[in-house]
Parts: C-alpha cells; structure tokens; sequence
C-alpha cells in the first residue's frame, strides 16, 4: 500500500519502521509540514498525533476520496474524523518506545481496529490480531490498556523506591514481578495471589504499613485493599459454587 504517516514522534515511527518492514511504501510527515493536498495514489494516512489534536488535524486535510483517514488513539471514536468519507481507527496495544522497538512489537500484534475494511488489511500485512471495540467503549478499552501498561510502569517506581529502602536495586525485584506476571496468565489473579493478604496475616501487614516510608504508605495500602478485594471476591466464588 501506499501510506502517508502524519505525525513524527514514536508512534509514527514506529509505524513507519514497521509497515515499511512488511513491504509498504510509507511517507513520514510532522504535523507541522502538512502539504495542501496529498497525493491522490495514497490509499490511506494515519494520523500519530496527540489525541487533542486529531480533529483539528484531519480538518486541515484534503485527500482524494478513495483514500482512508485513520487515527492512533485507543480512546478517541471516528466522529473526530467526521469529515472525511472513508475513516477508521487503529490502535495498537503495545508499548512503543523507540521505532525499532515498536516495530518488533507490532508484527503478530493485538489492534483495536474500527471502520474501513482498509485497516484489517494492514493488520494482515504484520501478521496481526484484530480486537473490536464498540464506540462508546473505547474510553474504558483505552484505561484498561493504561492499567496493563502505565499503571505497571508506576507499580514499578513504587518497588524502586522501597528496594533502595533497604540497599537493594529494582533489578533484584524484576524477576518476582516476572513470576508474578506469568502466573497471573497461567491461573489468572485470584489463583496467583500469595503473601500477607491471601494468608490473612493481617499483623504482617500492619508491620509493612509501619515501615514503608510515608510518601509510600498510601500506594502499598491501595494496593493491598485490592489485593484483599480479590481474595474476598475468590471467598464468594467458593461458597456460590
């Protein structure tokens, strides 16, 4: 396909690297280098623009009308791209930091895909998954997609600061949040829950409360009152079956 990338940060770029990579003819734009008018053979632009700014984007646009107009966001619907008469949305759940990475990431991908039949296709081409979500369920597919990866970054820097507490590094925690991870895909949460609060140790927990700095005891006891949530949830489960 022909493709026009508007949008020069890391997710267009990493688009770029990855759809040129499966054979795709792609031109990178920035969003401030906007021609007049596209060329008319381009059978589809993307827009990797902050969310904010893709209505105000697109109406800058002229395009042919066989030519497809999509956009990144996983929160944004198509009404932003309203204007134009062949449009869908694409986003990819993956964690794009740098081009090659990204790229890596989305061959054989998971896309959130609405819209043009054009934008399967594309997902085909890297050997990609299609995910549907209606639209007045993007919000929430885009939060859970925050929580699966931002939320975990941030977990993250709460262990970092806890591990330097007592001398040791965030490297010496990764490969248990690893376990935990992967015991989490293979039993799903209530069965990979251990420590404190699956055993009811309830004194342990308040010793923790009592030791972990003050600018931290109001994550770790966030976090426990969930961790306590889904073992009186599995509690419940028991007893209805």
């Amino acid at each position: 396909m022909n493709i026009a990338i508007v949008g020069a940060g890391r997710a267009g770029t990493s688009f770029d690297a990855a759809l040129r990579a499966v054979g795709h003819h792609v031109t990178l734009v920035h969003h401030d280098d906007l021609p007049v008018a596209f060329d008319a053979s381009l059978d589809l632009v993307i827009l990797a623009v902050p969310d904010d700014a893709i209505a105000a984007v697109a109406a800058r646009l002229v395009l042919s009308a066989p030519t497809v107009l999509a956009h990144l966001s996983g929160a944004r619907g198509r009404d932003v791209l309203r204007a134009h008469p062949r449009v869908g949305s694409l986003h990819p759940l993956a964690i794009l930091t740098d081009p090659s990475v990204g790229a890596t990431r989305m061959h054989g991908g998971v896309f959130a895909v609405a819209g043009d039949e054009l934008l399967y296709e594309v997902v085909a081409s890297l050997d990609g998954r299609v995910v549907e979500v209606s639209e007045e369920r993007r919000v929430l597919y885009h939060a859970t997609a925050v929580a699966a990866a931002n939320h975990v970054v941030a977990l993250m820097a709460h262990v970092e600061i806890l591990a330097h507490g007592v001398g040791l590094d965030l490297a010496d925690f990764l490969p248990l949040a690893r376990q935990a991870l992967d015991d989490v895909a293979a039993l799903g949460p209530q069965a990979a829950l251990t420590g404190p609060v699956a055993r009811g140790d309830v004194a342990t927990i308040k010793a923790h409360l009592a030791a972990v700095p003050e600018a931290e005891r109001s994550t770790y006891a966030a976090l426990a009152q969930r961790a306590q949530a889904i073992v009186e949830r599995a509690v419940e489960v028991s007893w209805n079956v």
